[in-house]
């Protein structure tokens, strides 16, 4: 029996916020537990090691954003098929795949206070066993029979990959400029969110327009995500599951940082840059970044940044007819900008 991944993200979550949860899944309580069996159904491997690796996952893994958006939007625009079930499946196992294989390239060692797979194995394993769940992640896009879906996980697959060879690209080239920033998340966290809710409208036979509309409103909330991650960085609490300043000693400057750049002093702006560009990232350094962003309003401009981005997402959902699905997508849109970790 594997652990619960409703009952895992209970765990971390306290008060109001786990009420939320239930109650924004509340509207598509039946489909997500039938997806928590099929995910584990179909991720398992006969391989004793493999089978191991895939456990680990499991216990370890999030609290399934990802497909539950994909139910939602699919329940807002209809009743919700076998497709749509398939297609939470498809989605999660791809974004394990990311996780597992993102740990590896950045040698990180944990994730949300968990030890990573490639920490308790090696990077043999831990690519391997992403490397399987991809397969499984094509194979179960095939047997949908639904091209439009093969084509949509294809796309990803490609952006995905884009996504973070930018962000390698713009941290050694110490890259400060905005728009890279934005384009580099679209393709890394944007594109795999906006899927979700396309997906979910595609698959309950949705009109082109609907599907549309679904697609961009997944967009926006893939944006809010990743600014609200990269605030992150910026506050040290255990809840969040890594190390504070970690993109920074990682020469990832994001949108905090490149505000308070762009709008300090050209002396103090001077100083700063030339600490990213030697990539002198010691632990004092990186605290001075980090103060440094706070003092000129980084934080604030990414949180509003963030807001204007959840706003868009609101009034394309606020379209939608009255249902206990559409509120629940846009709490799900107040999650996604007030989440804790």
């Amino acid at each position: 029996m594997y652990c619960s991944q409703l009952e895992l993200s209970l765990r971390r979550i306290k008060g109001k916020m786990i009420d939320k949860r239930l109650q924004i899944a509340e509207p598509v309580a039946s489909e997500f537990k039938q997806f928590e069996v099929d995910f584990a159904r179909a991720i398992h491997s006969e391989t004793p090691l493999l089978q191991s690796a895939i456990k680990q996952v499991l216990c370890s893994n999030g609290k399934h954003i990802r497909p539950l958006l994909l139910l939602l939007t699919a329940k807002v625009c209809g009743k919700p098929t076998k497709t749509t079930q398939d297609a939470a499946v498809i989605i999660e196992t791809l974004h394990t795949t990311t996780l597992i294989h993102d740990d590896v390239v950045d040698e990180t060692k944990q994730r949300r206070g968990i030890p990573s797979l490639n920490a308790i194995y090696d990077n043999r394993i831990a690519v391997l066993t992403g490397d399987y769940m991809f397969a499984g992640t094509v194979l179960n896009a095939v047997e949908t029979g639904n091209i439009i879906i093969i084509k949509i996980i294809a796309r990803v697959c490609r952006e995905l990959s884009e996504g973070e060879v930018m962000q390698i690209d713009n941290a050694e080239k110490h890259s400060l400029n905005e728009d890279d920033y934005l384009r580099m998340i679209r393709k890394k966290t944007a594109t795999l969110i906006s899927a979700c809710s396309e997906i979910g409208a595609i698959s309950v036979n949705a009109p082109s327009e609907t599907v549309s509309k679904c697609r961009l409103f997944g967009e926006y909330l893939g944006y809010c995500f990743q600014i609200k991650d990269d605030i992150f960085d910026y506050y040290d609490d255990v809840n969040i599951g890594k190390p504070t300043g970690n993109d920074i000693r990682e020469g990832k400057i994001t949108l905090p940082l490149l505000y308070a750049l762009k709008n300090a002093p050209e002396e103090e702006r001077s100083f700063y840059i030339e600490i990213i560009n030697n990539q002198i990232f010691t632990s004092e350094n990186t605290t001075a970044l980090i103060n440094f962003a706070k003092q000129y309003c980084g934080i604030e401009y990414a949180e509003k940044r963030l807001l204007e981005y959840k706003q868009k997402a609101v009034e394309i959902i606020n379209n939608f007819p009255e249902s206990e699905a559409r509120n629940s997508l846009l709490m799900l849109a107040d999650y996604f900008s007030e989440r804790t970790n």
